[in-house]
């Protein structure tokens, strides 16, 4: 599974109708991390009157990985808008905060949608990202005249190695996506006539 996530961080400002909006987006890996990003921002805005809050904190498509908050604006009206600007993106490891200093003009629950909706889609407009490919991690064990043929394998199969021991034989930490399982391990099978396998770690 790859998907993109944000490289850097983004900053967009507005004022409307004396209210002045300021949206963050940021790299956040969980909920965890999410969760401290809008801390981050509420402590270095501890003066504004709203901290409305948005994340994609994993896999685009994963909805465990959601979460929202109007921060005492109308229910649906800060949240939900950011939320829907976040996913209709597809990247991922997302948070979005938009900062309000209130101007003292009301905006009617349909100008607030649009507000904090528009801030976050026009954040996403400076923001770069990078893909990023899940991988789970595996270990095999190999001999030493063996190495070149599986790094090559690697290659062939964007393996990546997070780790490697040189003792009597050779452990290999691997990440390997999903996708590439299969393939890559009929080819390890069938190259080395059934000796070597992965191991899930």
């Amino acid at each position: 599974m790859e998907y993109l996530i944000p490289k850097n961080t983004a900053v967009f400002e507005e004022e409307i109708k004396k209210s002045r909006f300021i949206t963050y987006l940021a790299h956040t890996e969980g909920l965890g991390t999410a969760k401290e990003f809008w801390q981050e921002i509420k402590n270095r805005h501890s003066d504004a009157r709203h901290h409305c809050w948005a994340c994609v904190a994993g896999n685009p498509l994963d909805s465990q990985q959601l979460g929202f908050s109007d921060d005492g604006e109308p229910a649906g009206t800060a949240g939900k808008p950011m939320l829907a600007a976040l996913q209709g993106s597809r990247i991922g490891e997302i948070s979005a905060v938009v900062v309000r200093y209130y101007g003292g003009i009301l905006l009617g629950t349909g100008g607030l949608v649009r507000a904090y909706g528009n801030g976050v889609q026009q954040a996403l407009k400076l923001l770069e990202t990078e893909l990023k490919i899940e991988r789970s991690a595996y270990r095999l064990c190999c001999d030493y005249h063996e190495i070149n043929w599986l790094q090559r394998l690697y290659e062939k199969y964007q393996i990546a190695i997070n780790g490697q021991q040189f003792q009597e034989k050779v452990w290999f930490e691997l990440g390997i996506s999903d996708d590439k399982l299969a393939p890559f391990e009929r080819e390890l099978r069938q190259g080395s006539g059934g000796k070597l396998s992965l191991s899930r770690i």
